[in-house]
């Protein structure tokens, strides 16, 4: 039965009696969510190169089938958090299965890459359940399985992701790529009958809050503009009249975006932006962090499955099967490590698990770099997941352990944003490496010897060096952060939002 909801009022929290069964069964079905979406946004990577070669466009172009999804999710994220906020987040995050659902049924069907692109950017929408399962999780659960719950959901995240790379590589291999939509449809439906079911409605609500369209607009249009430069600028040139016009796009948006969001807060409403939500040490790290973790990941993704698939000397010429498996050891680094962090956290901190996780990852990605031989990109694989699995379900609990109940949906949002920032640039950078980076190689294909143009060495070497960079940044932000677990608490020193002033 659910309970009734509350309207927050300023610093008061209705007195909770939390059941740790119930939060058990829904920590199980929201990672069971989080895999399933991530699944459906992964699942692809393996079939990037065969869907480039059926729509006949480049590396950079392609790239485009993950970043606009990312970029998507972007600008929705905060709408849908703060939509969470007022109507409650379990009602919310059914209308955004629904959606969904609808989306990813139709991707299947593309008929052309245009068609594609606009289907994937609908189902972007999917990315924006992650505010509302934290929320939830924040809001429902008791307070001390709350890091492991973040740290095992969080987890999931690279679950989802790695094991969609050899379950869609198995599917797309056999029937198609498009088989890999029609067989997902299935579980999106059966999550949102469970969730509608199961699941509690939040405790909180804020009807008086409005939603900053005209800041997602900004934003979205900001980040579309830079994503479509870096996708087309190895085509267009790089310092090409419509390449250029697009940066500056990009960049010129983004005063403008910063006035409209101061002017919307002093209205009493709270941007996308949150400006004074940025100004708290913790969150400002978190995002940081997790927008680093997104551009890596998606970075690695991108090349791994080119590296792998490419004919020799490129890469080393593996079907999309094979390349699917050859990404598992990221998912075992996932299942061992999230849940390991999430204990580990408790007892030691979230700064020097954080910062561990990152180093570990930046040694990962530099092995890479110096990787020649199929096993060695597979064992420094394994150590960047692992890196990466620390990273992500660590960094959250900065967060989440720092605002108060009634930010928690904003805050989760804008986390998000930041996660799909990252997402939304590592895809086409690193598909703008394999496009800029080329040399006219002979192949054998079908028999015969051809000359294509193939991405160099050195442009996989850029990709790596890339995310090494990314990571190395993490150690100069995560020791600005306060720690909000083991020895060294400090949560209950870190103000609300509303008391930092602007």
């Amino acid at each position: 039965m659910n309970r009734p909801l509350h309207t927050l009022t300023q610093n008061a929290e209705p007195r909770r009696e939390f059941d740790s069964n119930y939060a058990y069964r829904t920590l199980f079905l929201f990672s069971g969510l989080v895999i399933t979406v991530l699944y459906i946004e992964g699942m692809l990577t393996p079939s990037l190169p065969a869907i480039q070669s059926e729509f006949g466009v480049t590396a950079a172009q392609v790239s485009l089938i993950l970043a606009l999804y990312s970029v998507s999710g972007t600008a929705l994220n905060p709408i849908i958090g703060k939509l969470g906020d007022v109507y409650g987040k379990k009602r919310v995050l059914m209308y955004v299965l629904l959606i969904y659902a609808a989306a990813v049924t139709v991707t299947g069907f593309s008929p052309t890459f245009e068609f594609m692109l606009a289907s994937r950017t609908v189902q972007g929408i999917g990315l924006a359940i992650f505010p509302l399962v934290f929320s939830l999780v924040r809001e429902e659960f008791p307070r001390e399985l709350v890091p492991r719950a973040q740290g095992i959901i969080s987890g999931m995240f690279g679950v989802g992701f790695a094991f969609s790379i050899p379950a869609g590589a198995f599917i797309s291999n056999a029937f198609g790529w498009r088989t890999t939509y029609h067989t997902a449809v299935p579980f999106v439906l059966f999550g949102t009958a469970l969730i509608i079911w199961k699941v509690r409605e939040s405790s909180y609500i804020r009807p008086e809050q409005r939603i900053d369209f005209g800041g997602a607009a900004l934003l979205g249009a900001s980040l579309v503009m830079l994503v479509l430069a870096l996708a087309e600028g190895p085509n267009w040139g790089w310092t090409s009249a419509g390449t250029l016009a697009l940066v500056a796009g990009s960049v010129v948006l983004v005063p403008p975006l910063y006035a409209y969001e101061r002017r919307y807060s002093k209205g009493g409403s709270e941007p996308i932006l949150n400006l004074r939500l940025l100004s708290l040490r913790n969150v400002l790290t978190a995002n940081v962090a997790i927008l680093m973790a997104g551009l890596g990941m998606f970075l690695a993704f991108q090349a791994f499955v080119f590296k792998f698939e490419l004919p020799q000397p490129a890469g080393f010429g593996l079907d999309i099967f094979p390349t699917g498996l050859s990404m598992i050891p990221i998912a075992v680094c996932f299942i061992l490590f999230a849940p390991l962090t999430g204990i580990l956290v408790s007892r030691t901190g979230v700064k020097r698990v954080s910062l561990a996780g990152a180093v570990v990852a930046a040694i990962g990605f530099y092995l890479n770099v110096l990787s020649t031989s199929y096993w060695q990109y597979v064992g420094s694989m394994f150590i960047a997941g692992a890196g990466l699995s620390i990273l992500n379900a660590s960094v959250i609990n900065l967060l989440t352990l720092t605002v108060e109940t009634r930010d928690m949906g904003l805050a989760t949002s804008l986390n998000t944003v930041f996660r799909n920032l990252g997402a939304s640039l590592g895809a086409p950078i690193a598909g703008s490496f394999l496009t800029t980076y080329t040399a006219l190689t002979a192949v054998s294909v079908g028999g015969h010897s051809v000359v294509l143009p193939l991405p160099t060495s050195t442009a996989f070497q850029y990709v790596f060096y890339t995310a090494v960079g990314a990571f190395m940044l993490l150690l100069f932000v995560i020791p600005f952060a306060k720690e909000v677990l083991g020895k060294r608490t400090e949560v209950s020193k870190t103000p609300a939002v509303s008391d930092v002033p602007l």
